[in-house]
């Protein structure tokens, strides 16, 4: 009896023991690489909702999640060094913003799981082989850019009537921007607009863009989406409204930074998104059996501030279908 009770103390030690060592062990860390489009400021409220989305799924940055973070700081020149770096830490994931981001991680590796947003057209950027059967490693949130840029620019013109021509800001390096300007330069004729398309490829080249705008005495401008022009949002921005012209922007806070309008899907829902791709992703799930998902819901943004300070006055009928009015 004696001995079955000291067995029984044994057994009961040896298991308290074996907790405590468990309990002890440090969490698994998991590692995800972050490829930024931009600038660290520039998207901190986006990158705010994915990091809120992640910890809901019970990622905690610093606890069980460690973030390697990449800016392309409006140099796409920098993306395939970033993407280097970033593959060599070998993450679980890899978390892309941009378009140019996710080729240039596409580039490096063909492995690690990769979850993008910010893409207009992923199929045709070959991105994926297709949205609902993406193949590869590679899957996320697309945007819809060049369908919407027509309606932006119909808002453009509903807000300012009396506008006749649009310098349209493109980068010459991006492959899906000649598709929206050949989309805007359909629609432009039915609306009585002119358009001028301004190339640019660097910050270097800025200078020049708002020169041939100046030369061309246009109306309104209308930047097109891209990392490179979101860099430059706050150039772009003070010139319009020192020059008095209407512009219509493709995401939210350039609107809350003086631009006076925006129609585009909300992004940081899209952010919100990609954290529900990467826990299936981390739980097992492959990309390719991920579909890319598409925008449902679109924001329609108004700036009357900046209306005012350039002598605008919005017509009542499309002030009242803004979804967000700044005053």
């Amino acid at each position: 009896m004696k001995n079955i009770i000291v067995t029984l103390v044994l057994i009961a030690f040896f298991f308290a023991l074996c907790s405590s060592v468990k309990a002890q062990q440090p969490p698994k860390m998991t590692r995800l690489a972050y490829m930024g489009p931009g600038s660290p400021t520039a998207t901190l409220g986006r990158r705010e909702a994915l990091l809120q989305a992640l910890r809901d799924h019970g990622y905690v940055e610093g606890k069980n999640l460690v973030i390697d973070y990449r800016w392309a700081e409006g140099k796409p020149e920098l993306l395939q060094e970033h993407a280097a770096q970033l593959v060599s830490l070998k993450p679980d994931v890899i978390f892309t913003g941009s378009p140019q981001g996710t080729l240039a991680m596409k580039k490096a590796t063909a492995t690690i799981p990769i979850v993008f947003v910010g893409i207009g057209d992923p199929v045709g950027f070959g991105v994926v082989a297709s949205l609902a059967s993406p193949g590869g490693n590679i899957t996320g949130i697309a945007n819809m850019t060049p369908e919407l840029s027509s309606k932006r620019l119909e808002l453009l013109k509903e807000s300012a009537p009396k506008i006749r021509s649009v310098a349209v800001f493109w980068n010459s390096t991006s492959q899906g921007h000649p598709r929206i300007l050949k989309v805007l330069e359909e629609v432009a004729p039915a609306l009585k607009l002119k358009l001028y398309p301004v190339a640019v490829r660097s910050a270097e080249d800025f200078d020049g863009a708002f020169q041939a705008v100046e030369k061309s005495r246009v109306d309104a401008l209308m930047p097109l989406g891209d990392p490179l022009i979101a860099y430059q949002r706050k150039r772009i921005v003070e010139y319009a409204v020192k020059n008095r012209l209407p512009s219509v922007w493709a995401s939210s806070e350039p609107v809350d930074a003086g631009g006076l309008m925006s129609y585009a899907p909300n992004l940081a829902d899209h952010y919100r998104r990609a954290a529900v791709y990467i826990d299936k992703i981390l739980k097992g799930t492959k990309p390719a059996d991920l579909p890319v998902e598409q925008p449902m819901k679109f924001e329609f943004i108004i700036n009357l501030k900046t209306a005012k300070q350039i002598g605008l006055t919005i017509p009542p009928n499309v002030l009242a279908r803004a979804d967000r009015v700044i005053r």
